[in-house]
């Protein structure tokens, strides 16, 4: 049970009539209460390229797309775990493998297992995984194999998902997030703003996270890729996107709110303000295809606010 009060679908309405002074004020004082000063870091490894059959719209790795984007298959076992024990040396609380594509096959999920039951056992522990769509028994052996944290976005409202893709449903993408839940995985699970989606239906896929459990939340927002049909969408304003952040802290005021993607594109020069607006950890460094903000310049921006960095998730 929640100790703090979270927003009712009814309360949540009344809050998008409120000034960004009153709506950042207690979304800020809720994020200091459960989380105190820390920030939480993490950052991902694109394991696995392009070339992939899902038609989202918003997507560069999409085959129906025409990003001009780097394509490769997963990576050899020991750039990859380079790779992981490089960031393992950086204060994250999280590394995560993230490949393209429906589901890994089971002979890269078998070598994917290989490289994390080989890790040091101080290391494994922080890795999570973005695979696609796994099935009970695959996520259940990358369980046992020392994977905590399975990452698999619903990346928007239900009501709004058959506007974003036709490939899979939104209902297979909530079910691949409870099959992981199952299997004893924490699941890291949020979406993507800036699609064209309403408020209600923001709100509505805030209460679709809080129904299935979900602690850990990524908030991306939508940076339109050359070549992909939301390539004119216009990207969501700052201001907006920080009052989406504090209205997911009052419905999920103890779920750790990540921001992700876009968040230089979007935020700029008010990045800052993410903490005030209720998030308390970010995605650093660089994203799948796109250009982050460097580690060095994230913890000078959270010493500038004077919290600190510290794992808390």
């Amino acid at each position: 049970m929640d100790m703090f009060p979270a927003a009712t679908p009814a309360q949540a309405q009344v809050l998008l009539s409120l000034p960004d002074a009153r709506l950042f004020e207690q979304a800020g004082r809720l994020r200091e209460a459960v989380f105190g000063r820390k920030v939480d870091l993490c950052a991902i490894i694109n394991a696995r390229s392009g070339n992939c059959a899902m038609d989202c719209r918003f997507c560069s790795q999409s085959r129906h797309n025409h990003t001009p984007i780097a394509v490769f298959d997963l990576l050899p076992d020991e750039t990859l775990r380079e790779r992981i024990l490089k960031l393992a040396a950086l204060p994250l609380s999280h590394i995560g493998i993230v490949t393209s594509g429906a589901a890994l096959s089971e002979a890269e999920l078998a070598r994917l297992r290989a490289v994390l039951a080989a890790l040091p056992g101080d290391v494994r522990p922080r890795v999570c995984a973005s695979l696609g769509r796994l099935s009970s028994a695959q996520l259940e052996q990358l369980a046992q194999a020392g994977l905590t944290r399975y990452h698999h976005n619903l990346e928007t409202a239900q009501d709004h998902y058959p506007h974003v893709c036709t490939t899979q449903t939104w209902e297979q993408r909530r079910d691949t997030v409870a099959r992981a839940m199952r299997a004893g995985l924490a699941a890291c699970t949020g979406g993507l703003f800036g699609l064209g989606e309403s408020w209600e239906e923001r709100i509505a896929f805030a209460f679709s996270l809080k129904a299935l459990g979900v602690r850990n939340v990524p908030m991306n927002f939508l940076h339109p890729h050359p070549e992909t049909p939301l390539a004119g969408q216009r990207p969501l304003s700052a201001g907006e996107a920080l009052r989406i952040i504090a209205l997911f802290r009052h419905i999920l005021p103890e779920a750790t709110l990540r921001i992700c993607g876009g968040r230089p594109t979007t935020l700029g020069a008010r990045q800052h303000e993410v903490f005030a607006a209720g998030a308390n950890a970010l995605m650093t460094g660089d994203y799948l295809t796109t250009h982050g903000q460097g580690i060095e310049e994230d913890l000078a921006m959270i010493a500038a606010q004077g919290l600190e960095a510290g794992g808390h998730d």
